[in-house]
């Protein structure tokens, strides 16, 4: 039994992977196990990635014959991982990579408090780019670095946090449940929800340990979701918001939410309302300016002068 299960979901894209379980094998933590979920991908070219990434009986690998898509394969990781006694939860996609103490420094926060559900890395995006037969680095940027906390008021608005930087209890699943099906995308911001809702988590340093790739140009199998699905992102999120303000108002009516949406409504009306105002006073002002400028002379006074 190792402490710490490792959920990667994979499909056809032996170039990350191979990155992806060469990076697992560089933890400075060695108490891990990786549970690699084999998305309808071809279980040969799988099996051929863990040998030359040399982890051997350190990985078990779950096939699905056809796809079952992210959130699923997630799940059946997750289990998987459970089954075999993990005490801790971590998602690595396939082109993500950590920081060596990734591992380390995490699972000696959790044994040092308790009490936490998880905790939480900053986050690093590492752009990259295809050139030739790999992908390689064009520039770097933390993701939210403003932020003192993952907090659930931030996260309302948009995910704070993405897998690759979040080591969490196997408790939570007993908790809040598994990662919803039903999703296509945002099912990492939905579970966190989930769990910010209950639970405060932090930071476990000012230094970004997890490395959020990302490629601006690639498409197809190759890109990342939150890029090559931005349709899907914008549709799944308003359905987790609709189904979040449709169990408020069971629960507690629809005053609120009306007077809410009408609040909203009619702030943003003012403000189009005096944005339309200053418009019109600086073309105004600007028309006045130009007839003054005219009147004296305008394109045709230095002329004027020099003659």
């Amino acid at each position: 039994m190792a402490s710490v299960g490792i959920v990667v979901r994979t499909r056809d894209r032996a170039l990350f992977l191979e990155r992806a379980l060469r990076d697992i094998a560089d933890q400075t933590y060695a108490d891990w196990r990786v549970f690699l979920v084999n998305d309808g991908g071809d279980p040969a070219a799988v099996r051929a990635v863990v040998d030359r990434a040399g982890l051997g009986e350190r990985a078990t690998v779950v096939d699905h014959a056809t796809s079952s898509g992210r959130w699923p394969s997630a799940n059946a990781g997750v289990r998987a991982a459970l089954a075999a006694g993990s005490s801790y939860l971590v998602l690595h996609d396939d082109d993500d990579t950590w920081a060596p103490g990734f591992l380390e420094t995490a699972v000696a926060y959790l044994g040092a408090h308790p009490l936490a559900p998880g905790v939480v890395s900053r986050i690093e995006i590492v752009w990259e780019e295809r050139r030739g037969d790999g992908y390689h680095e064009t520039g770097r940027e933390e993701f939210q670095p403003q932020l003192p906390a993952p907090l659930l008021s931030d996260t309302l608005l948009f995910n704070r946090f993405v897998p690759i930087g979040f080591l969490y209890r196997r408790e939570l699943h007993d908790e809040i449940g598994f990662y919803d099906e039903s999703l296509s995308v945002v099912g990492d911001w939905e579970f966190n929800l989930r769990i910010l809702s209950r639970w405060a988590l932090e930071y476990l340093g000012p230094e970004p340990l997890a490395f959020w790739h990302q490629r601006r140009s690639a498409s197809g199998i190759d890109a990342n979701s939150v890029i090559g699905d931005r349709a899907d992102h914008e549709r799944y999120d308003a359905l987790v918001r609709d189904a979040a303000l449709r169990s408020y108002v069971a629960e507690h009516g629809a005053g609120l939410a009306l007077y809410l949406a009408k609040l909203v409504d009619q702030r943003f009306f003012l403000l189009d309302r005096r944005v339309l105002e200053v418009e019109g006073r600086l073309r105004g002002g600007l028309a006045a300016a130009a007839v003054r400028w005219l009147r004296a002379g305008g394109p045709l006074r230095g002329r004027r002068s020099a003659g």
